[in-house]
């Protein structure tokens, strides 16, 4: 007869034995367990309608039809540990979630430099899942938000350090969530603060003016004839303010899908407000940036981390007050 033991079960079979059991490993230099949880818990899913989970994924890379958002969460290892932490939205045009390379392969990256992160599985925008399509995207990054901050405490994360970054329409999430944050359109009877204390956006969709958009990002967003306000709404270049995070831009002057003047346009809007702003406008890198060594532009956004003090303690005298977001 063939018997299966667990672990546990060996560990205490070699002390009973009298042999000395292994030490567990030390955990200090090695990063926990990813923990996926609901990103509502328990509670009901706003701006939804009742309707069977039809999301599809290929092997995680591309996952289309998300009904019932989820939050990852990776926290790099005690010893690497900042305190400071990302929010992460995949981009896919808003039909889909680009999520392994542009979610949890950042994930892993800004761990290894010592950075928590939060990779959102937000939904896909839906006449059959939603009561307002254009909304569903929004309520999840302020409720990402709200869960990172809520959390903090519990994982050592410092709740003045708590930056998103977005990827193509993923970055239009970012940004939205950057120029929208005074009004909570999530229940927030906590008064969290739903403003990202910095703002990284890669290869963004910005705008929703059909003179400058991503027309298929549009198109599956806000449907295909929006109103003006809708248009206007979801326009971030539109909304910015003193308030307004501080802001990196990474884009490719030859992008054939999302035109670099989305980044210039947001670039402006946040200089003309007195944000403090960089851009990194590569000549080559198409989008995707896959014509470019992953760690040039990579790279980039850590030395503006770095240069920037987000991985150091913020002192509470050098953060200028400022109002939570409503609940």
């Amino acid at each position: 007869m063939i018997r299966k033991f667990s672990a546990v079960s060996a560990l205490v079979l070699l002390a009973w034995e009298g042999v000395a059991a292994p030490a567990p490993p030390d955990t200090t230099n090695f990063p926990p367990k990813m923990q996926s949880v609901p990103l509502y818990g328990g509670a009901a899913i706003p701006n939804s309608r009742p309707g069977p989970d039809e999301e599809a994924s290929a092997n995680g890379s591309w996952i289309t039809k998300v009904s019932r958002p989820v939050i990852q969460v990776y926290l790099p290892a005690k010893a690497k540990a900042t305190g400071a932490s990302m929010v992460i939205f995949p981009g896919g045009s808003y039909a889909g979630l680009t999520f392994d390379f542009e979610g949890t392969q950042q994930a892993s990256f800004f761990i290894d430099h010592g950075i928590a992160a939060f990779v959102v599985k937000y939904r896909i925008p839906s006449d059959q899942t939603m009561l307002d399509r254009s909304m569903g995207p929004l309520q999840d990054a302020q409720q990402a938000m709200r869960f990172a901050r809520q959390h903090a405490a519990e994982w050592n994360l410092d709740p003045k350090r708590i930056g998103a970054i977005g990827f193509s329409a993923g970055g239009h999430l970012a940004s939205t969530l950057a120029t929208h944050f005074d009004k909570s359109y999530v229940d927030n009877p906590d008064h969290v603060d739903l403003r990202p204390d910095f703002l990284i956006l890669v290869y963004p969709v910005i705008s929703m003016d059909a003179k400058l958009t991503h027309m298929d990002s549009r198109k599956d967003l806000l449907g295909a004839d929006p109103t003006d306000a809708q248009i206007r709404f979801f326009s971030n270049e539109l909304h910015v303010t003193p308030d307004t995070p501080p802001t990196l831009i990474l884009h490719a002057a030859d992008d054939r899908l999302v035109d670099v003047d989305n980044s210039v346009a947001f670039f402006e809007a946040l200089r003309h407000a007195g944000v403090p702003v960089e851009a990194r406008l590569f000549q080559k890198g198409q989008h995707g940036f896959f014509l470019m060594p992953r760690d040039r532009w990579q790279g980039a956004i850590m030395e503006w981390i770095v240069s920037n003090g987000w991985l150091s303690p913020v002192s509470s005298t050098s953060v200028p007050a400022r109002a939570p977001g409503s609940g």
